[in-house]
């Protein structure tokens, strides 16, 4: 039904910009996004033997205090999806400016992102990635599509953070904060 229940006639975000429909030029509004600067974060699980996965992410948010949730999101094609789709659990490492190598290499796929990583297991055998600024252990308890990606809303079970300086990534660049 377009637009849902709640605004019939209007047009189902989670379809117009799939289908053409969208006056919006993808590359351009990919370009407007990344003007908005986000912290860098690696998602991690364990598949069903035990083997750890991760990706940078820069969708990761809180929601709630209380009760305590996350989310992050996935696009549906990552070759990745059916390892975060079964995991009971997730982590999320917020990395810090002297983890860029990090960022990069867990940005490009590979199927030895672990190699030479220090890592830990936690909750569920999620690996939490040391030297992070900080880091969410989260049980998955929803997931819920939103047009080409699928968002993963997580349970914190567990964390830790330091206060080292956190790395941020806008306009397809890596950087750190400057105040004044």
């Amino acid at each position: 039904m377009a637009g849902g229940p709640e605004f019939p006639g209007t047009p189902d975000p989670a379809n117009e910009l799939a289908s053409d429909q969208s006056s919006l030029d993808p590359r351009d509004f990919r370009n407007a996004l990344g003007s908005h600067p986000t912290g860098v974060t690696i998602i991690t699980a364990a598949d069903d033997a035990g083997k750890p996965h991760g990706l940078t992410c820069n969708s990761f948010a809180s929601v709630s205090l209380n009760p305590p949730l996350v989310l992050w999101s996935l696009v549906v094609y990552s070759r990745n999806m059916s390892v975060f789709q079964n995991a009971s659990h997730f982590s999320v490492n917020v990395l810090g400016v002297s983890q860029k190598a990090l960022a990069v290499k867990f940005a490009t796929p590979s199927s030895r992102k672990f190699e030479g990583v220090d890592w830990t297991p936690g909750l569920g055998g999620a690996p939490l990635l040391s030297g992070s600024v900080a880091n969410f252990q989260c049980r998955t308890v929803d997931r819920y599509y939103g047009g080409d990606h699928i968002i993963f809303l997580g349970a914190v079970e567990s964390y830790s953070y330091n206060r080292d300086e956190a790395l941020l990534f806008a306009r397809g660049k890596y950087g750190r904060f400057v105040g004044e």
